[in-house]
């Protein structure tokens, strides 16, 4: 029997997961790995506090999957998270896309499919993505 213990840290390894499989794919959307984009997965990885060996589990599966794949799994991970985790992800995302300065077509539409496949709305992402950007600018 699973305790309410074992199923929040389930459920917190699902938050990861779709994280990391949603960021590589909008990370690979216009076909390079910007600095900035490098930076910004850095600062994720500390502040949803992904163990190493969750990162390392992942990248190290990521060569043997197709991009379907990978947005399948993600999605899946996604979508047994709570409402508030889902929006927690599709703001690093906005975040991330916004991190290079110049929003690819393919990242636009990660975004948008993700985001439906998730049963999220648009205009909830975009704000608490700014809701989260005034907060941060209010901390510097």
């Amino acid at each position: 029997m699973n305790t309410a213990s074992e199923f929040k840290h389930g459920r917190e390894i699902d938050f990861q997961l779709g994280l990391l499989h949603l960021v590589h794919l909008l990370m690979m959307a216009d076909g390079e790995i910007h600095p900035h984009e490098k930076a910004v997965i850095r600062r994720i990885k500390l502040e949803e506090k992904i163990p190493d060996w969750v990162f390392d589990e992942f990248e190290e599966s990521i060569p043997y999957k197709t991009e379907h794949q990978i947005y399948t799994e993600g999605i899946n991970h996604i979508n047994s998270c709570t409402e508030e985790e889902k929006l927690c992800v599709f703001v690093h995302l906005y975040r991330l896309a916004e991190a290079d300065q110049n929003i690819h077509v393919k990242e636009v539409r990660l975004l948008l499919y993700s985001v439906k496949a998730t049963s999220l709305s648009f205009e909830d992402v975009e704000l608490s993505a700014r809701m989260s950007k005034a907060v941060s600018l209010k901390w510097l």
